[in-house]
């Protein structure tokens, strides 16, 4: 077993740190406590944030004293140009390189610093070894969260404190009061990842819509983004269910859409930005994994609540077991989603309200 890097020791506290990470919005949400982290050690450091123009849209509002300087990833090569000289006279005392991509790490050429921080050479995919001197601690399979806290260990940090704390807007808390406005529970369905083939069928999450309205009386809300095909999915399942449904799908700002995620007593989706949202604001995720796997990417506070069918899609569309496939593989292929029934999510769905039940009677949970 190879030796873990000596973390660095600093002379002085240092004073200026860059953190890249562009995309996307679940794993930006992955990168606040690692932020957060970073504060606690040197709380008089100003840290600057590398991050894609959707992504900024959630994070500037809610964490205002960190310097966001934006990439809007459409138009690249305009970006990497524009960004070329405004960071020419910038110096920072460490970069933490948190992101594989090539053009992250063309980026991260850009940025004036002694110590830039990357992951271990078996991570480095798209070359980013090359663009860092200082390597994180060599580590196997692990979810997307843990492997940022290896470079706060790298930069001397042990403790690992799961921490968000992120500032909501006041006017994002009163949209959500509007859609949700008392103890009510509610089920919120964000039905679409940014993937069509980890998405479930529109029947499908209308049986579970029904189910939770007719058996706990919860309020359903559907939620996402303003595209055509979640716009399309919503409707199609209204158009599915019985019971009446909240339909906002396209209506709200993000900071807007991470205060209802707050509200809500449950989450219900796909492998997206919004479970990890929901984790960030401390509200359970009913997470659908079967082209990806939750032992990586899923919710990370409510792994246990998800349906989890990976190994089965490994073994149907693989013919191998996940331990035999890079950690990084994704199953996305047509029909993988149906490895989950709407029984499945039902099941799941009543073991939670009933174990809610019980904590909030004092009863012992089982």
């Amino acid at each position: 077993m190879p030796t873990p890097p000596t973390p660095l020791v600093f002379d002085a506290p240092p004073r200026q740190i860059c953190l890249l990470r562009l995309s996307a919005i679940g794993d930006t949400c992955h990168a606040v406590p690692l932020l957060r982290s970073l504060q606690r050690r040197w709380p008089d450091a100003r840290i600057t944030w590398i991050i894609g123009r959707a992504e900024a849209k959630l994070m500037a509002p809610l964490l205002p004293e960190i310097e966001f300087l934006t990439v809007d990833k459409r138009r690249f090569a305009a970006e990497l140009w524009r960004l070329r000289r405004e960071l020419a006279a910038r110096r920072f005392d460490m970069l933490l390189h948190i992101h594989v991509s090539f053009r992250a790490s063309l980026l991260c050429a850009l940025v004036r610093a002694p110590i830039k921080v990357g992951f271990d050479r078996a991570r480095s995919r798209d070359f980013q070894w090359l663009f860092t001197n200082v390597k994180i601690a060599a580590r196997t399979r692990e979810h997307v969260l843990d492997s940022f806290w290896g470079f706060a260990e790298a930069v001397g940090i042990t403790e690992r404190r799961l921490e968000w704390n992120l500032a909501l807007p006041e006017a994002a808390r009163g949209y959500a009061s509007r859609i949700i406005p008392d103890a009510r529970p509610t089920l919120l369905i964000s039905p679409c990842s940014s993937h069509a083939l980890r998405n479930w069928q529109p029947a499908y999450y209308a049986q579970v819509a029904d189910h939770a309205a007719a058996r706990w009386g919860m309020r359903v809300v559907l939620c996402g983004g303003p595209s055509p095909i979640e716009r399309e999915m919503a409707e199609r399942i209204e158009a599915a269910a019985s019971a009446a449904l909240h339909n906002q799908v396209g209506r709200d700002t993000l900071p807007e859409m991470l205060a209802l995620l707050q509200a809500a007593t449950l989450l219900l989706t796909p492998d997206s930005g919004p479970a990890h949202m929901a984790t960030s604001v401390g509200t359970p995720v009913l997470g659908l994994y079967a082209a990806t796997n939750p032992e990586r990417s899923g919710p990370y506070l409510s792994r246990a609540l998800c349906v989890d069918r990976f190994r089965e899609a490994a073994l149907a569309f693989t013919g191998k077991a996940p331990e035999q496939l890079p950690w990084w593989v994704k199953i996305e292929k047509p029909g993988v989603m149906d490895l989950i029934r709407p029984e499945d999510v039902i099941a799941r769905l009543d073991e939670f309200m009933r174990r809610r039940g019980q904590a909030a009677s004092g009863d012992p949970i089982a």
